[in-house]
C-alpha cells in the first residue's frame, strides 16, 4: 500500500494503513487490505433525491407540533461505546468479524466525516440528546455514577421533540449523564431521569459497566432490588464500605485485574470505580448485559410497532470490563476487546432481524455510530494491546479516545432507511449534535427557541441528497481543551500538557506550539502546516474563541 499522497482520500479513509504509527501505539504496524463493504457503493452524487423534507434549518418561531402530509419514519439510534474507526469491516477491519454492522452499510449510506462532538463519552451524548456543544454545560465530564442529572428536566432534547410529534421515546443501555439531583436514593423512586428529559420508557446503567452501581434501572426504580438489601454508593474514598472487598486490598478475589483505576468494590469478580454495597438481588451479570439490553430494545420496538416510534439504542460494546457473553469468548483472536465488537455486531444483527420480522424495516431509519474513538487498555489487563496484532482500531486516523487529533471524534457513521435513502457512501461533514435541528425537520416540528442551539439541519446530508453538510465543527478533547475544523482544516491551538496519556498510550494532541492540518491531503494529520499558513491559522483561532464565547451557533434563515 502506497503512501498518503499515492492513495485517494476515500480509500486511505476506509484503509488499514501501513507504517506512521499514530496513537494506539500497542498494536504493531502493519498492512492490511481495504475489506471492500458486501455490496457495491454509489458515490453520493449518484443518489436520487429523497424528496421527504425540505431543507429547514433550525428555527426560533413556534408552530403546529406536527405536519400531518410527512411520511415519518421510526428512529432507532445504535450507539457504540469507544468503538473506533477502524474497528468495523465496511470501514477497513478485516481481523473482527462485523457482519451485521456491514449489511446496515451496504444498505444504506456511509458516512468518512462523521463525528461525535466530544473525545469522550458524556460531552458527546449531552449533544446528541441536547443539540448543543457540551462546553455549555459545565456538568458535561466524565461523571461519576452518583452524578446528577445534567440536562435540566423539561429541557427541548431530541426525544421530547419527537415525542411533540406524536413519537413513542425509548432508550435502553448506557447513560451516564447523571441521575437524581446528587447522590440519590437507590432504593427510593429516582427523579431527574431519562423519563424527564422527554422518554417515555427508560431502561438504562446509570453510567458505566466499569462504576458502580452495577444495576440496571428501569423507569425510577432499580430493577429486581429486594427492599431488605438496600444499595449504598457512594464516590468519596473517606466513606468506603470497610466491610466490602475491593480490587486495592484483596486482588486474590479479582478474575479480571486492573491495570489503572478500577480497584474499588469487587462486583462479578472484577473491581469498579466507587464503592458499593447492598442491592445482591439487582446486580447485573456482565456476560448477560448484552443480551439484555437487546432484549429490552427488542421489546420496546415490538411494543410500539402500531406507532410511530424512537429509541436511542446504547451499547456498552467495547466500554471495560470486556466480558463477552460465552458464545463470543475467543471468537476474534484478538482477546476480549475483539470478542465484545463481534458480540456488539449481534446486537445490531439482532434488531435488524427484529425489524425484518416486524415487517418495520422499510420505514425505519437505523443509524449507527459511537460517542468516540478507541482506547485498548482502558483500565483492566484484557490483553488487548499484546493481542491487537495488525488490527487498527482507528484505521488511518491519528489519535484516539481523550484526543484531540481525529481519531477521538471522528466516527463510524451509517444511515439506513429503505424506503428514502439509497446505498452509498458520503464525504459530507455532519455530527451526532445535528440530528436534534435535522429530525425536528423531517417529522415536521419547530423546535422551541432555546432548544438544540449549535444543532444545524443537514437533513439533506444525511439522507445523501446533498454532498453538503457542516462546513464547521468545534471538537472537545479532554479537560477542555477545544480545537475547530472547518472544511478540510483542522486547528489546534497551543496546550499544555503531554503529549501521549501514557497510561492508555494514545496521543492527546498537546502542543506549545499551533498546529494546522489539511484532511484533503493529509488525513493522518503528520504534517503541522500552521507555520506556512499563519493568516489562516489566526483566523480559524478567532472563529474558534468567538464560538467558545457564543451563546449559539445554529442557522437560522
Amino acid at each position: 500500500m502506497g503512501t498518503y499522497d499515492d492513495i485517494t482520500r476515500r480509500n486511505l479513509l476506509r484503509s488499514v494503513v501501513t507504517g506512521a504509527a499514530f496513537s494506539l501505539t500497542g498494536c504493531a504496524d502493519g498492512g492490511g487490505g481495504v475489506n471492500s463493504p458486501s455490496a457495491p457503493r454509489g458515490g453520493s452524487e449518484s443518489m436520487p433525491k429523497a424528496n421527504i423534507a425540505g431543507n429547514k434549518t433550525a428555527a426560533s418561531a413556534s408552530a403546529p407540533d406536527a405536519k400531518p402530509d410527512v411520511k415519518r419514519p421510526n428512529i432507532i439510534i445504535i450507539y457504540a461505546d469507544d468503538l473506533g474507526f477502524g474497528d468495523v469491516g465496511c470501514y477497513g477491519a478485516t481481523r473482527i468479524p462485523t457482519p451485521n454492522v456491514d449489511r446496515l452499510a451496504s444498505q444504506g449510506l456511509l458516512f468518512t466525516n462523521g463525528y461525535a462532538t466530544a473525545a469522550t463519552c458524556t460531552p458527546s451524548r449531552y449533544s446528541l440528546l441536547t443539540g448543543s456543544y457540551p462546553f455549555r454545560c459545565k456538568g458535561a465530564r466524565i461523571l461519576p455514577g452518583d452524578a446528577p442529572l445534567i440536562i435540566p428536566p423539561g429541557s427541548p432534547t431530541l426525544p421530547a421533540i419527537l415525542r411533540r410529534a406524536g413519537y413513542a421515546t425509548g432508550v435502553v443501555g448506557k447513560w451516564h449523564l447523571g441521575i437524581g439531583r446528587g447522590n440519590p436514593d437507590w432504593n427510593a423512586d429516582l427523579t431527574d431521569t431519562p423519563l424527564d428529559v422527554g422518554f417515555d420508557y427508560s431502561f438504562i446503567m446509570a453510567a458505566t459497566n466499569d462504576r458502580v452501581p452495577c444495576v440496571y434501572v428501569e423507569g425510577r426504580r432499580v430493577a429486581g432490588l429486594d427492599p431488605a438489601d438496600p444499595i449504598e454508593v457512594t464516590y468519596d474514598e473517606k466513606k468506603a464500605f470497610t466491610d466490602m472487598p475491593t480490587g486495592r486490598k484483596n486482588p486474590e478475589l479479582l478474575r479480571m485485574k486492573h491495570s489503572h483505576g478500577h480497584d474499588m468494590t469487587i462486583v462479578n469478580g472484577v473491581g469498579r470505580i466507587g464503592y458499593m454495597r447492598g442491592g445482591k438481588s439487582a446486580l447485573w451479570t456482565d456476560e448477560t448485559m448484552a443480551e439484555v439490553f437487546s432484549d429490552k430494545a427488542i421489546e420496546f420496538v415490538s411494543r410500539n410497532r402500531e406507532k410511530h416510534f424512537f429509541l436511542y439504542y446504547a451499547l456498552h460494546q467495547p466500554h471495560v470490563p470486556r466480558l463477552p457473553g460465552p458464545a463470543f469468548a475467543g471468537k476474534t483472536g484478538l482477546g476480549p476487546r475483539g470478542d465484545v465488537i463481534a458480540e456488539m455486531d449481534w446486537c445490531v444483527g439482532r434488531m435488524l432481524d427484529a425489524l425484518d420480522r416486524l415487517g418495520l424495516a422499510e420505514n425505519t431509519i437505523v443509524i449507527f455510530s459511537s460517542d468516540n474513538g478507541p482506547v485498548l487498555d482502558d483500565g483492566y489487563q484484557d490483553r488487548a494491546v499484546e493481542l491487537c496484532g495488525d488490527h487498527r482500531p482507528a484505521g488511518a486516523l491519528r489519535g484516539g479516545k481523550y484526543s484531540m487529533f481525529d481519531g477521538g471524534t471522528r466516527v463510524p457513521l451509517i444511515l439506513r432507511w429503505p424506503a428514502a435513502v439509497s446505498p452509498g457512501e458520503t464525504d459530507a461533514m455532519v455530527c451526532h449534535m445535528d440530528f436534534l435541528a435535522s429530525f425536528a425537520a423531517l417529522t415536521g416540528v419547530e423546535p422551541e427557541p432555546q432548544a438544540g442551539p449549535d444543532s444545524l439541519n443537514v437533513l439533506p446530508a444525511l439522507l445523501g441528497n446533498s454532498a453538503d453538510g457542516r462546513n464547521e465543527l468545534v471538537i472537545e478533547g479532554t479537560q477542555g481543551k477545544m480545537i475547530i475544523r472547518q472544511d478540510n482544516w483542522v486547528f489546534i491551538p497551543p496546550y499544555a500538557g503531554p503529549a501521549v496519556a501514557t497510561h492508555v498510550n494514545i496521543e492527546l494532541g498537546n502542543s506549545l506550539r499551533p498546529q494546522l492540518y489539511d484532511l484533503s491531503a493529509d488525513v493522518g494529520q503528520i504534517r503541522n502546516v500552521a507555520g506556512q499558513n499563519k493568516e489562516r491559522s489566526d483566523a480559524m483561532s478567532r472563529r474558534l474563541r468567538e464560538t467558545l464565547e457564543s451563546r449559539e451557533t445554529r442557522r437560522v434563515d
